[in-house]
């Protein structure tokens, strides 16, 4: 039986470090995709978009930048998921830089007690205040849901913290690309999470994660950042990565993860519609996510 769907889209690049991203669910519409996925025989309701928000530089606060911003975006959006649970769909958000996971783990985590994620993902987000560079949010995701960094991140949802390490599966991230910085490799060092990088991912791996996590949790998030994609493929996330996967591996293994009954959400981010001017990429994508939501 297909499950009903509900899209939800976030446009916000509060947690980024440019703008673009807050375009994405709108040029994700205009491309068509509610229509691709009801074309699969899925049932779709459309909540929407929650109010644009867009980056701007936070030179006050260079160690957490758009911290109040991002805080009340990411309170949106847990409700948002929390309503969308509550009335028996599972939502598909759109974003949006990476941090709105973070919502959507907190509005999951008001129904569901024994809840993983799969960070699919090109990056790892585990620095923190005390390690970034940059003071950009979206790369401190992980930590925060993890229950480290910034209280009023990490203090988000009903518990704390929102994700134990041992129920996370990390899935293409490449340490090549260059964007993953010496203190969080030295916290991936001392991690219980699974790791996958990017040149082990193919689809024996996205079943070996899977079967991995659905033995130790009940329910799934899937976080599918674009950024695990090889910019010469596709080049619309928001930060070039090289090397990453083509499209068509990220399908593959987004359809194992997506075939399992315990996938409770999913959510889509780091899709800079700047970088897409004829929206061809924004199509790909969604034939790419139709294809892959069973």
């Amino acid at each position: 039986m297909k499950r009903t769907l509900a899209v939800i889209g976030v446009p916000s690049s509060a947690g980024a470090r440019r703008v673009g991203q807050e375009l994405a669910p709108q040029w994700l519409r205009q491309a068509g995709l509610v229509d691709r996925l009801r074309a699969t025989g899925a049932q779709v309701i459309d909540r929407g978009d929650l109010p644009q928000v867009t980056f701007s530089p936070d030179v006050l606060n260079p160690k957490q930048q758009n911290l109040p911003l991002v805080v009340g975006v990411l309170r949106q959006v847990a409700r948002l998921v929390d309503d969308a649970v509550r009335q028996g769909t599972m939502p598909i958000v759109l974003g949006g830089d990476c941090t709105i996971s973070l919502g959507v783990l907190a509005g999951l985590a008001r129904h569901f007690s024994s809840l993983g994620m799969i960070y699919f993902d090109g990056d790892l987000d585990l620095n923190t205040p005390e390690t970034t560079v940059s003071g950009i949010l979206d790369g401190m995701v992980l930590a925060h849901g993890l229950g480290e960094g910034i209280e009023e991140l990490s203090h988000l949802g009903p518990r704390h913290p929102l994700l134990r390490e041992k129920d996370v599966i990390l899935f293409g991230y490449s340490l090549e690309a260059g964007g993953i910085d010496p203190p969080e490799i030295e916290r991936l060092e001392r991690s219980a999470m699974a790791m996958y990088p990017v040149g082990s991912v193919n689809q024996g791996a996205a079943r070996e994660a899977l079967r991995d996590l659905e033995s130790r949790v009940d329910h799934i998030f899937v976080h599918f950042d674009v950024d695990v994609l090889d910019f010469r493929d596709f080049p619309a996330a928001d930060v070039p990565h090289q090397p990453g996967l083509t499209l068509a591996a990220a399908q593959d293994a987004l359809q194992v993860f997506l075939s399992s009954p315990k996938v409770a959400g999913l959510a889509l981010t780091e899709f800079n519609a700047k970088r897409d001017g004829d929206a061809k990429l924004a199509g790909r994508l969604i034939k790419t996510l139709a294809l892959a939501i069973p």
